[in-house]
């Protein structure tokens, strides 16, 4: 009788290979996963329960998140070092990740949602983990120290939502560093499951992102792809712009 088979995602995690599914599925994505001498090309493909298993990670980070800031700093360079940050969206802590590599004094990480942090974050001395927090409730308030770097990935939520009360609570001059996401930007007739892939919706949403960054007062405004997609398979981009 033949084993039974497994997502070869969740074997990955069960084998001990990766920490979670979502570095199991990057690492499948990238071609680094090998099963029974053979290339695994999807994360859902069957995989015998007693298959031999190669393995490598697609990244150094905690999350796709980090390979996202990592690129962008090549594209937009930010000198962080000795700075304090503010990380709108933490959830694993990629962009955080990245922040503390490039020698962040401090890093502020904010996320709507609750034990997401990275075991290797939590509790790191130079991160104050602010979980299930809205950075919206932070109108007209202070964070104990003013953040002179600020990065931002969000989800479900426009870029234009947050962006106000973010730059609200950085010092002057500071560096902005965020993701633009089309999906949660367009009008749902211009996504088709979900995936946007109209060029012109694309420019169109970066150019309106652009203009309002600079209505809110910030110069030096470039924006560009992210080095990745999206998990979903989405063309993202960043904004980089400094303001005071």
């Amino acid at each position: 009788m033949p084993p039974p088979r497994k997502r070869a995602d969740v074997l990955l995690v069960e084998r001990g290979l990766f920490e979670s599914r979502a570095r199991a599925q990057a690492a499948i994505e990238a071609g680094l996963v090998i099963a029974n001498d053979k290339q695994v090309l999807k994360a859902s493909e069957g995989i015998p329960d007693d298959a031999v298993l190669q393995a490598q990670p697609a990244h150094p980070f905690v999350s796709r998140g980090g390979v996202k800031l990592a690129g962008a700093l090549e594209r937009y360079p930010i000198d962080i070092e000795d700075h304090v940050c503010l990380d709108v969206g933490a959830s694993t802590g990629g962009f955080t990740e990245v922040l503390l590599a490039n020698g962040a004094a401090l890093v502020f990480a904010i996320d709507v949602g609750r034990d997401q942090l990275h075991p290797s974050l939590q509790g790191h001395s130079r991160v104050v983990s602010m979980e299930e927090t809205d950075i919206r409730d932070f109108e007209g308030k202070r964070l104990p120290q003013r953040p002179d770097i600020v990065v931002i990935d969000v989800s479900f939520i426009s870029l234009k939502a947050v962006l106000p009360v973010a730059l609200s609570l950085a010092a002057a001059p500071m560096h902005l560093l965020a993701l633009i996401k089309p999906q949660f930007e367009a009008q749902r007739k211009h996504s088709k499951r979900g995936i946007i892939r109209n060029a012109s919706v694309h420019q169109a949403i970066c150019d309106d992102i652009a203009a309002f960054a600079s209505s809110l007062g910030c110069t030096d405004i470039q924006v560009f792809p992210s080095s990745i997609t999206g998990g979903d398979g989405n063309i993202e981009f960043f904004i980089g712009a400094r303001r005071g």
